[in-house]
């Protein structure tokens, strides 16, 4: 049994979405949720959703190895991160090389980096007048959105399109294609 962690910062949709697509898989778990915000939604997702979930700060995060203490006690093979703001630390950059997959709301490289992320990145596309937008998902590195691409789907912009538009359009495109990126990722290595 392949085993994932997947780390969030927020709502939580990608990791619903994420937890549902594998919950009958018999080669594929969501074991772990890890929250760097007390009070992110994500929280009480993996609670209804029955996967255990923890919590750590950002001193715990960077200054331990709790973490990584954490996912090895537990097996986890893969670290998936959807919707999580913070760098990863290099202990699981070392740990966890090309086992970190990343999800970008844009077409990297374009619309990446600190503070690229949610909302700012669709504001950004639609007053740059661009035409396409998508997603990326990549590995993960030391720098925010800079590691190898693993896929790309792109998504019309309309000239009327406002960045909720292109939100909305972006949801569909992580909920068809991230799940079975990572399942295709995981079994593959």
């Amino acid at each position: 049994m392949i085993k994932l962690a997947l780390f969030a910062s927020g709502n939580g949709t990608n990791v619903q979405q994420i937890a549902e697509y594998f919950a009958d898989n018999d080669k594929v778990k969501v074991e772990l949720i890890i929250a760097n915000k007390k009070d992110a939604y994500v929280r009480q997702r993996a609670k209804n959703l029955g996967i255990d979930e923890l919590y750590y700060g950002r001193d715990s995060f960077y200054n331990t190895n709790i973490v990584l203490e954490e996912l090895e006690k537990r097996g986890i093979d893969f670290i998936i991160l959807a919707g999580f703001l913070w760098l990863i630390p290099k202990n699981l950059l070392t740990s966890y090389n090309n086992r970190i997959i990343n999800i970008h709301p844009a077409l990297l490289p374009q619309y990446g980096g600190k503070g690229m992320y949610g909302h700012n990145v669709h504001k950004a596309v639609i007053a740059n007048k661009e035409k396409e937008s998508g997603i990326t998902i990549h590995y993960v590195n030391e720098h925010y959105d800079q590691g190898q691409i693993i896929f790309q789907a792109k998504c019309d912009i309309s000239p009327n399109d406002t960045a909720d538009d292109l939100a909305a359009k972006i949801h569909e495109l992580e909920k068809e294609h991230f799940p079975k990126v990572i399942e295709s990722i995981v079994i593959s290595q």
